[in-house]
């Protein structure tokens, strides 16, 4: 055996769905900055598991505000 130093990496998660941005997160869930950047940091980027934090919490997505879409 060999005396390798330890040199891990933090492990990378795989993104699911598309990337949220902040903004968008915290808009669609009414948080306030400071809550949406916490768990976007603790969570990341991925909608599909942003949204199922959000539904564990039972936080549903606030109502969409253009009617076109």
């Amino acid at each position: 055996m060999t005396d390798a130093p330890n040199t891990a990496t933090p492990a990378r998660r795989v993104l699911r769905g598309r990337p949220y941005s902040i903004g968008e997160f915290a808009r669609k869930y009414r948080l306030d900055d400071k809550e949406a950047k916490r768990l976007y940091d603790k969570f990341g980027p991925s909608a599909t598991e942003l949204d199922l934090l959000m539904a564990a919490k039972r936080r549903p997505p606030g109502l969409p505000t253009n009617l076109d879409a």
